[in-house]
């Protein structure tokens, strides 16, 4: 009689794929690490998109070919045709965010049932305008909220949550002070 292997998927991801992913960088950082790449291309006016043709992990290049269109509202210029810049900032940190508690849960054996995460965060014009020196261009602070049910106990659900918010790359990006070094072409 035959035996079928059975992959063992909680929460639609492969659970022992994901922990031989772990081991194997636990084990030798190289195939780990990643980079990273956009290209963002001005359309007119408030207008851009963003193209996404590659990354690289572990020494190996991925092709992709994803556009993101980006605009801003009526009120700033745009034509609200897109999602604007700190929609897609805040997204991406809320998207990050997710898989940390969906594979967290998975590695935990905790099955869910729904995950959804609300983040909110003020900006006043005056900053981003150049109106007023004195007022931060960006964000002081975000209001994060994240919802969750499953077959998890409380005390799992904290642990999966301490987890996922501690080893978020996102959340990391957006929390601490990143170094961005620019250079400037004249074409």
């Amino acid at each position: 009689m035959e035996t079928a292997t059975m992959t063992k998927m909680v929460n639609g991801l492969d659970v022992e794929a994901l922990q031989a992913t772990i081991h194997a960088v636990s084990k030798d950082p190289a195939p780990g690490m990643t980079t990273w790449r956009v290209a963002t291309q001005w359309k007119g006016g408030t207008r851009s998109d963003t193209h996404v043709d590659h990354y690289m992990i572990g020494g190996e290049k991925v092709k992709k070919d994803f556009t993101i269109r980006i605009d801003e509202p009526l009120e700033i210029g745009g034509t609200n045709q897109y999602a604007n810049p700190q929609e897609y900032l805040l997204a991406a940190m809320n998207a990050c965010m997710m898989v940390g508690y969906v594979a967290v849960s998975a590695l935990l054996g905790v099955e869910l049932e729904s995950v959804r995460i609300e983040t909110e965060g003020d900006i006043d014009l005056r900053g981003f305008l150049g109106v007023d020196k004195n007022v931060a261009p960006g964000y002081e602070s975000l209001k994060q909220t994240v919802y969750i049910k499953g077959n998890g106990t409380p005390e799992q659900f904290q642990k999966i949550h301490e987890m996922a918010w501690a080893t978020a790359p996102n959340r990391h990006n957006i929390t601490t002070a990143v170094a961005l070094n620019t250079d400037l072409v004249i074409e």
